[in-house]
Protein backbone atom coordinates (compact mmCIF):
# COMPACT_ATOMS: atom_id res chain seq x y z
CA UNK A 1 0.00 0.00 0.00
CA UNK A 2 1.36 3.62 -1.20
CA UNK A 3 1.93 5.57 2.06
CA UNK A 4 -0.64 8.58 2.45
CA UNK A 5 1.15 11.75 3.15
CA UNK A 6 -0.33 14.07 5.69
CA UNK A 7 0.10 17.62 3.68
CA UNK A 8 0.98 20.79 6.24
CA UNK A 9 2.98 23.98 5.38
CA UNK A 10 4.87 25.84 7.79
CA UNK A 11 3.26 29.36 6.98
CA UNK A 12 6.15 31.32 9.01
CA UNK A 13 8.65 29.20 6.35
CA UNK A 14 10.95 31.15 4.23
CA UNK A 15 13.07 28.19 3.09
CA UNK A 16 13.26 28.22 -0.92
CA UNK A 17 12.68 24.97 -2.69
CA UNK A 18 15.65 23.92 -4.89
CA UNK A 19 15.14 21.27 -7.41
CA UNK A 20 17.93 19.97 -9.53
CA UNK A 21 19.95 22.92 -8.40
CA UNK A 22 17.48 25.35 -9.90
CA UNK A 23 16.06 27.73 -6.96
CA UNK A 24 12.34 27.37 -7.64
CA UNK A 25 12.22 31.69 -5.95
CA UNK A 26 13.40 32.46 -9.91
CA UNK A 27 10.47 30.68 -11.95
CA UNK A 28 7.42 31.73 -13.12
CA UNK A 29 4.26 30.18 -13.52
CA UNK A 30 1.06 31.46 -15.18
CA UNK A 31 -2.48 29.69 -14.48
CA UNK A 32 -5.01 30.33 -16.81
CA UNK A 33 -8.37 30.48 -14.98
CA UNK A 34 -8.98 31.65 -11.52
CA UNK A 35 -12.10 28.68 -10.49
CA UNK A 36 -11.62 26.76 -7.48
CA UNK A 37 -8.99 24.53 -9.60
CA UNK A 38 -6.85 27.65 -10.97
CA UNK A 39 -6.89 29.18 -7.58
CA UNK A 40 -5.89 25.99 -5.75
CA UNK A 41 -3.24 25.61 -8.22
CA UNK A 42 -1.82 28.79 -7.22
CA UNK A 43 -2.19 27.91 -3.19
CA UNK A 44 -0.13 25.35 -3.22
CA UNK A 45 2.93 26.40 -5.75
CA UNK A 46 3.43 29.43 -3.27
CA UNK A 47 3.16 26.94 -0.27
CA UNK A 48 5.87 24.77 -2.09
CA UNK A 49 7.96 27.99 -2.22
CA UNK A 50 7.48 28.62 -5.96
CA UNK A 51 8.92 31.93 -7.10
CA UNK A 52 6.22 34.03 -9.03
CA UNK A 53 2.68 32.98 -9.65
CA UNK A 54 -0.02 34.54 -11.92
CA UNK A 55 -3.36 33.91 -12.12
CA UNK A 56 -5.48 35.45 -15.15
CA UNK A 57 -8.93 35.00 -14.87
CA UNK A 58 -11.35 36.22 -18.14
CA UNK A 59 -14.17 37.53 -15.81
CA UNK A 60 -14.35 37.37 -11.96
CA UNK A 61 -13.17 34.91 -9.99
CA UNK A 62 -15.46 31.90 -10.02
CA UNK A 63 -17.65 33.17 -12.64
CA UNK A 64 -17.56 30.12 -14.35
CA UNK A 65 -18.30 26.73 -13.14
CA UNK A 66 -16.99 27.10 -9.37
CA UNK A 67 -20.06 29.70 -7.95
CA UNK A 68 -22.30 26.95 -9.44
CA UNK A 69 -21.00 24.00 -8.15
CA UNK A 70 -23.13 22.02 -4.99
CA UNK A 71 -19.61 21.83 -3.15
CA UNK A 72 -20.26 18.10 -2.26
CA UNK A 73 -17.39 15.91 -1.29
CA UNK A 74 -16.73 12.61 -0.49
CA UNK A 75 -13.78 9.97 -1.12
CA UNK A 76 -15.87 7.01 -2.36
CA UNK A 77 -15.14 6.85 -5.89
CA UNK A 78 -14.66 4.16 -8.33
CA UNK A 79 -10.90 4.41 -9.31
CA UNK A 80 -7.82 3.34 -6.96
CA UNK A 81 -6.56 6.79 -8.63
CA UNK A 82 -9.51 9.22 -7.50
CA UNK A 83 -9.90 7.19 -4.46
CA UNK A 84 -6.28 8.08 -3.24
CA UNK A 85 -6.90 11.88 -5.00
CA UNK A 86 -9.99 12.49 -2.97
CA UNK A 87 -8.18 11.28 -0.09
CA UNK A 88 -5.96 14.13 0.06
CA UNK A 89 -9.07 16.29 -0.90
CA UNK A 90 -11.06 15.57 2.13
CA UNK A 91 -7.74 16.24 3.93
CA UNK A 92 -7.01 19.68 2.69
CA UNK A 93 -11.06 20.54 3.00
CA UNK A 94 -10.34 19.96 6.71
CA UNK A 95 -6.89 21.93 6.94
CA UNK A 96 -8.58 24.62 5.14
CA UNK A 97 -11.10 24.97 7.87
CA UNK A 98 -9.23 26.16 10.39
CA UNK A 99 -6.72 28.14 7.99
CA UNK A 100 -8.98 30.68 5.55
CA UNK A 101 -11.02 32.98 7.54
CA UNK A 102 -15.16 32.41 6.42
CA UNK A 103 -14.74 29.37 5.39
CA UNK A 104 -15.85 25.67 7.06
CA UNK A 105 -16.06 22.15 5.64
CA UNK A 106 -19.61 20.52 6.84
CA UNK A 107 -18.89 17.23 7.82
CA UNK A 108 -21.83 17.24 10.30
CA UNK A 109 -23.38 14.25 8.95
CA UNK A 110 -20.88 12.88 6.43
CA UNK A 111 -21.99 12.51 2.66
CA UNK A 112 -24.51 10.02 1.73
CA UNK A 113 -24.62 7.95 -1.49
CA UNK A 114 -27.73 6.56 -2.73
CA UNK A 115 -28.35 3.40 -4.90
CA UNK A 116 -31.10 1.34 -6.20
CA UNK A 117 -30.78 -2.81 -6.99
CA UNK A 118 -29.74 -1.72 -10.82
CA UNK A 119 -27.08 0.48 -9.42
CA UNK A 120 -25.60 -0.82 -5.98
CA UNK A 121 -23.87 -4.20 -7.65
CA UNK A 122 -21.26 -2.01 -9.44
CA UNK A 123 -20.53 0.21 -6.45
CA UNK A 124 -20.05 -2.84 -4.12
CA UNK A 125 -17.87 -4.28 -6.04
CA UNK A 126 -15.99 -1.15 -5.09
CA UNK A 127 -16.02 -1.57 -1.19
CA UNK A 128 -12.52 -4.19 -0.88
CA UNK A 129 -10.99 -0.84 -2.89
CA UNK A 130 -12.20 1.64 0.11
CA UNK A 131 -10.76 -1.06 2.60
CA UNK A 132 -7.68 -1.51 0.77
CA UNK A 133 -6.97 2.27 0.99
CA UNK A 134 -8.49 2.70 4.71
CA UNK A 135 -10.88 4.97 3.31
CA UNK A 136 -14.01 4.32 5.59
CA UNK A 137 -17.98 3.56 5.14
CA UNK A 138 -20.87 2.27 6.27
CA UNK A 139 -23.84 0.58 4.35
CA UNK A 140 -27.16 1.57 5.81
CA UNK A 141 -30.57 0.28 5.24
CA UNK A 142 -33.39 2.26 4.56
CA UNK A 143 -34.77 1.87 7.67
CA UNK A 144 -31.36 3.11 9.23
CA UNK A 145 -31.35 5.76 6.99
CA UNK A 146 -34.88 7.45 8.05
CA UNK A 147 -33.58 6.31 11.59
CA UNK A 148 -30.74 8.59 11.48
CA UNK A 149 -32.59 11.21 9.39
CA UNK A 150 -35.87 11.02 9.44
CA UNK A 151 -36.60 14.29 6.81
CA UNK A 152 -35.27 11.01 4.92
CA UNK A 153 -37.48 8.59 3.40
CA UNK A 154 -35.72 6.18 0.99
CA UNK A 155 -37.50 3.28 -0.82
CA UNK A 156 -37.45 -0.29 1.11
CA UNK A 157 -35.02 -1.30 -1.97
CA UNK A 158 -32.41 2.19 -1.80
CA UNK A 159 -29.24 1.00 -0.06
CA UNK A 160 -27.18 3.75 1.48
CA UNK A 161 -23.15 4.25 1.49
CA UNK A 162 -22.24 6.94 3.73
CA UNK A 163 -18.81 8.30 3.41
CA UNK A 164 -18.42 9.27 7.46
CA UNK A 165 -15.15 12.07 6.37
CA UNK A 166 -17.25 13.44 3.30
CA UNK A 167 -19.27 16.52 3.61
CA UNK A 168 -20.29 19.70 1.59
CA UNK A 169 -18.76 23.53 1.31
CA UNK A 170 -20.33 26.47 0.46
CA UNK A 171 -18.70 27.74 -2.97
CA UNK A 172 -19.94 31.27 -1.53
CA UNK A 173 -17.54 31.19 1.56
CA UNK A 174 -15.00 29.07 -0.14
CA UNK A 175 -14.06 31.02 -2.79
CA UNK A 176 -13.42 34.71 -1.21
CA UNK A 177 -11.64 32.51 1.74
CA UNK A 178 -9.55 30.77 -1.09
CA UNK A 179 -9.09 34.35 -2.88
CA UNK A 180 -7.82 35.91 0.05
CA UNK A 181 -5.23 33.50 0.90
CA UNK A 182 -3.87 33.38 -2.59
CA UNK A 183 -3.49 36.63 -2.74
CA UNK A 184 -1.72 36.85 1.05
CA UNK A 185 0.78 34.59 -0.25
CA UNK A 186 1.76 36.51 -3.03
CA UNK A 187 0.04 35.45 -6.32
CA UNK A 188 -0.71 38.13 -8.61
CA UNK A 189 -4.53 37.60 -9.59
CA UNK A 190 -5.65 39.15 -12.54
CA UNK A 191 -9.51 39.66 -13.50
CA UNK A 192 -11.15 40.51 -16.81
CA UNK A 193 -7.76 39.18 -18.78
CA UNK A 194 -8.77 37.00 -21.37
CA UNK A 195 -5.59 34.29 -22.82
CA UNK A 196 -5.97 34.50 -26.72
CA UNK A 197 -3.46 32.06 -26.99
CA UNK A 198 -0.50 30.17 -25.90
CA UNK A 199 2.84 30.63 -27.21
CA UNK A 200 5.23 28.06 -28.17
CA UNK A 201 9.26 28.14 -29.02
CA UNK A 202 9.44 24.86 -30.48
CA UNK A 203 8.20 21.96 -28.59
CA UNK A 204 8.03 24.32 -25.40
CA UNK A 205 5.20 26.80 -24.27
CA UNK A 206 6.75 30.31 -23.38
CA UNK A 207 4.08 32.09 -22.41
CA UNK A 208 0.59 33.95 -22.66
CA UNK A 209 -1.17 36.15 -25.44
CA UNK A 210 -3.60 38.33 -24.16
CA UNK A 211 -5.35 41.69 -25.02
CA UNK A 212 -2.76 43.57 -23.42
CA UNK A 213 0.29 41.80 -24.57
CA UNK A 214 2.50 38.80 -23.91
CA UNK A 215 3.17 37.48 -20.52
CA UNK A 216 6.37 35.21 -20.75
CA UNK A 217 6.34 31.95 -18.23
CA UNK A 218 8.50 28.76 -17.50
CA UNK A 219 4.58 26.90 -16.96
CA UNK A 220 1.59 27.76 -17.89
CA UNK A 221 -1.24 25.63 -16.58
CA UNK A 222 -4.86 25.45 -18.25
CA UNK A 223 -7.74 25.18 -15.72
CA UNK A 224 -10.38 27.38 -17.56
CA UNK A 225 -13.10 24.46 -18.05
CA UNK A 226 -15.77 24.94 -20.34
CA UNK A 227 -13.11 27.57 -22.37
CA UNK A 228 -10.47 25.22 -22.46
CA UNK A 229 -10.79 23.35 -25.86
CA UNK A 230 -10.00 26.53 -27.89
CA UNK A 231 -7.24 27.76 -26.28
CA UNK A 232 -5.28 24.46 -26.59
CA UNK A 233 -6.77 24.86 -30.23
CA UNK A 234 -4.24 27.49 -30.31
CA UNK A 235 -1.31 25.13 -30.05
CA UNK A 236 -2.69 22.91 -31.78
CA UNK A 237 -3.60 20.07 -29.09
CA UNK A 238 -6.68 18.77 -28.09
CA UNK A 239 -8.75 17.01 -25.78
CA UNK A 240 -11.24 14.71 -25.79
CA UNK A 241 -14.11 16.88 -23.42
CA UNK A 242 -17.59 17.78 -23.79
CA UNK A 243 -19.23 19.93 -21.57
CA UNK A 244 -22.88 19.67 -20.40
CA UNK A 245 -25.75 22.02 -19.37
CA UNK A 246 -26.47 21.52 -15.13
CA UNK A 247 -28.56 23.43 -13.23
CA UNK A 248 -29.10 23.99 -9.25
CA UNK A 249 -31.37 25.52 -7.40
CA UNK A 250 -31.66 26.75 -3.50
CA UNK A 251 -34.69 27.26 -1.59
CA UNK A 252 -35.74 30.35 0.48
CA UNK A 253 -35.31 29.32 4.55
CA UNK A 254 -37.22 26.17 5.17
CA UNK A 255 -39.78 26.62 8.28
CA UNK A 256 -38.49 23.45 9.77
CA UNK A 257 -34.95 22.58 10.67
CA UNK A 258 -34.03 20.66 7.65
CA UNK A 259 -30.87 18.39 9.14
CA UNK A 260 -29.95 16.06 6.50
CA UNK A 261 -26.42 14.88 4.98
CA UNK A 262 -25.69 15.56 1.11
CA UNK A 263 -26.53 12.82 -0.90
CA UNK A 264 -25.47 11.85 -4.33
CA UNK A 265 -28.85 10.34 -5.67
CA UNK A 266 -28.15 8.28 -9.14
CA UNK A 267 -31.70 6.74 -8.79
CA UNK A 268 -33.25 10.81 -8.91
CA UNK A 269 -30.49 11.77 -11.56
CA UNK A 270 -29.18 14.28 -8.77
CA UNK A 271 -28.30 15.66 -5.58
CA UNK A 272 -29.36 17.23 -2.75
CA UNK A 273 -28.09 19.09 0.34
CA UNK A 274 -28.78 21.75 3.00
CA UNK A 275 -27.71 25.00 2.73
CA UNK A 276 -26.72 28.16 4.58
CA UNK A 277 -29.52 29.83 6.49
CA UNK A 278 -31.67 26.60 6.67
CA UNK A 279 -32.23 26.91 2.88
CA UNK A 280 -32.25 23.30 0.43
CA UNK A 281 -29.96 22.99 -2.41
CA UNK A 282 -30.91 20.50 -5.11
CA UNK A 283 -29.17 19.44 -8.74
CA UNK A 284 -30.25 18.30 -11.57
CA UNK A 285 -28.58 16.39 -15.24
CA UNK A 286 -30.56 17.26 -18.03
CA UNK A 287 -30.10 13.62 -19.73
CA UNK A 288 -31.63 14.57 -22.98
CA UNK A 289 -30.03 17.63 -23.51
CA UNK A 290 -26.82 17.28 -26.01
CA UNK A 291 -23.28 18.65 -25.15
CA UNK A 292 -22.65 22.35 -25.45
CA UNK A 293 -19.92 23.00 -27.54
CA UNK A 294 -17.91 26.05 -26.74
CA UNK A 295 -16.22 27.57 -29.70
CA UNK A 296 -14.50 30.71 -28.60
CA UNK A 297 -13.35 32.68 -25.53
CA UNK A 298 -15.93 35.63 -25.78
CA UNK A 299 -18.71 32.82 -24.40
CA UNK A 300 -20.56 33.37 -21.01
CA UNK A 301 -22.33 30.82 -18.82
CA UNK A 302 -25.13 33.53 -18.74
CA UNK A 303 -25.61 32.71 -22.49
CA UNK A 304 -27.45 29.36 -20.85
CA UNK A 305 -30.80 29.66 -20.44
CA UNK A 306 -32.62 27.72 -16.97
CA UNK A 307 -34.72 25.84 -18.53
CA UNK A 308 -38.39 25.73 -16.45
CA UNK A 309 -39.16 22.03 -16.87
CA UNK A 310 -36.03 20.82 -15.10
CA UNK A 311 -37.39 21.96 -11.64
CA UNK A 312 -40.53 20.43 -11.47
CA UNK A 313 -39.01 17.39 -13.01
CA UNK A 314 -36.35 17.19 -10.70
CA UNK A 315 -38.68 17.70 -7.55
CA UNK A 316 -41.05 14.88 -8.46
CA UNK A 317 -38.42 13.17 -9.05
CA UNK A 318 -37.36 13.80 -5.55
CA UNK A 319 -40.75 14.11 -3.46
CA UNK A 320 -40.89 10.98 -1.69
CA UNK A 321 -37.70 11.45 -0.86
CA UNK A 322 -37.08 14.35 0.85
CA UNK A 323 -40.95 15.45 1.92
CA UNK A 324 -39.46 19.03 3.05
CA UNK A 325 -38.88 19.65 -0.49
CA UNK A 326 -42.71 20.09 -0.79
CA UNK A 327 -42.95 23.14 1.12
CA UNK A 328 -39.53 25.17 -0.51
CA UNK A 329 -39.55 27.95 -2.38
CA UNK A 330 -36.92 28.68 -4.52
CA UNK A 331 -34.56 31.72 -4.55
CA UNK A 332 -32.04 31.73 -6.67
CA UNK A 333 -31.57 28.79 -9.94
CA UNK A 334 -27.80 28.82 -11.28
CA UNK A 335 -26.97 26.95 -14.83
CA UNK A 336 -23.65 25.51 -15.33
CA UNK A 337 -21.55 23.32 -17.30
CA UNK A 338 -19.67 20.02 -16.23
CA UNK A 339 -16.91 19.32 -17.69
CA UNK A 340 -16.46 15.40 -18.81
CA UNK A 341 -13.33 13.41 -20.72
CA UNK A 342 -14.21 10.39 -22.78
CA UNK A 343 -13.76 7.56 -20.16
CA UNK A 344 -15.12 9.81 -17.35
CA UNK A 345 -12.08 10.52 -15.39
CA UNK A 346 -10.15 13.70 -14.98
CA UNK A 347 -7.37 15.22 -17.06
CA UNK A 348 -4.13 16.14 -15.03
CA UNK A 349 -0.85 16.89 -15.85
CA UNK A 350 1.57 17.57 -18.31
CA UNK A 351 1.34 17.30 -22.11
CA UNK A 352 4.18 14.59 -23.47
CA UNK A 353 5.44 16.83 -26.90
CA UNK A 354 4.68 20.27 -25.07
CA UNK A 355 7.20 21.20 -22.64
CA UNK A 356 5.85 23.23 -19.49
CA UNK A 357 2.22 23.20 -20.49
CA UNK A 358 0.03 21.11 -17.59
CA UNK A 359 -4.18 21.19 -17.58
CA UNK A 360 -6.52 20.29 -14.91
CA UNK A 361 -9.97 19.85 -16.47
CA UNK A 362 -12.88 17.35 -16.58
CA UNK A 363 -13.32 16.51 -13.33
CA UNK A 364 -17.22 15.34 -14.28
CA UNK A 365 -19.13 16.69 -11.42
CA UNK A 366 -16.57 16.81 -9.13
CA UNK A 367 -14.38 19.60 -10.04
CA UNK A 368 -15.04 21.45 -6.43
CA UNK A 369 -14.62 18.28 -4.28
CA UNK A 370 -11.23 17.72 -6.39
CA UNK A 371 -9.86 21.05 -6.23
CA UNK A 372 -7.71 20.74 -3.01
CA UNK A 373 -5.89 18.03 -4.35
CA UNK A 374 -5.82 19.18 -8.29
CA UNK A 375 -4.72 22.01 -7.33
CA UNK A 376 -1.68 19.90 -5.25
CA UNK A 377 -0.70 17.76 -7.70
CA UNK A 378 -0.79 20.53 -10.68
CA UNK A 379 1.41 22.01 -8.14
CA UNK A 380 3.86 19.08 -7.94
CA UNK A 381 4.10 18.75 -11.54
CA UNK A 382 5.17 22.14 -11.79
CA UNK A 383 7.74 22.71 -8.77
CA UNK A 384 8.58 18.87 -8.93
CA UNK A 385 8.45 17.06 -12.09
CA UNK A 386 6.34 14.55 -10.12
CA UNK A 387 3.72 13.86 -8.09
CA UNK A 388 2.83 12.48 -4.70
CA UNK A 389 0.76 9.41 -6.07
CA UNK A 390 0.64 8.34 -9.55
CA UNK A 391 -1.64 9.89 -11.73
CA UNK A 392 -1.08 7.82 -15.20
CA UNK A 393 -5.04 7.44 -14.87
CA UNK A 394 -5.54 11.21 -15.25
CA UNK A 395 -2.83 11.93 -18.01
CA UNK A 396 -3.85 13.71 -20.89
CA UNK A 397 -1.63 11.73 -22.87
CA UNK A 398 -4.15 8.62 -22.34
CA UNK A 399 -6.09 9.06 -25.52
CA UNK A 400 -5.19 8.73 -29.06
CA UNK A 401 -5.31 11.64 -31.72
CA UNK A 402 -8.06 9.67 -33.57
CA UNK A 403 -9.95 8.91 -31.04
CA UNK A 404 -9.76 12.03 -29.55
CA UNK A 405 -10.96 13.53 -32.87
CA UNK A 406 -13.99 11.25 -33.29
CA UNK A 407 -15.18 11.99 -29.84
CA UNK A 408 -14.86 15.70 -30.28
CA UNK A 409 -17.00 15.88 -33.83
CA UNK A 410 -19.42 13.67 -32.74
CA UNK A 411 -22.70 15.03 -30.46
CA UNK A 412 -23.24 13.03 -27.46
CA UNK A 413 -26.35 13.40 -24.83
CA UNK A 414 -25.72 13.73 -21.43
CA UNK A 415 -27.44 10.44 -20.36
CA UNK A 416 -24.91 8.49 -22.52
CA UNK A 417 -21.73 10.23 -20.60
CA UNK A 418 -20.04 8.36 -18.10
CA UNK A 419 -22.41 9.12 -15.13
CA UNK A 420 -19.97 10.55 -12.37
CA UNK A 421 -21.39 12.36 -9.39
CA UNK A 422 -18.79 14.63 -7.35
Amino acid sequence: MPTILSYHYNICSSVKWTIGGIELTGKHAIIVGAGVTGLSTAYHLKRMGYGEVTLLEKDSVGAGSSSRAAGISTGLLWSKTGVLARKTALRFFRQFSSEFDGYSFHNEHGCLGLFNPELWPAREALLPLYEEYDVPYQILSPQEMRRRWPQLNPRADQTGLLDPLGGYSEPDAYLPALTARVRSLGVKLIKNCVVHELLTAGDRVTGVRTAAGVIEADAVVVTNYAWILPLLATSGIAIPAKTFVHQRYVSKPLRAQLQIPPVNADPYLGYVRPADGNRVLIGAETPDRDDWKVRDFGFQLTEIEDDPRVLPDVLARFGDFVPALAEAEWETRKVGLLSFSMDGEPIIGPFGGVENLYVGVCFHSGGFSYNPASGFYLAEFVAKGKTSIDLTAFSPDRFSAAETADYLASTVPQRNAARRRH
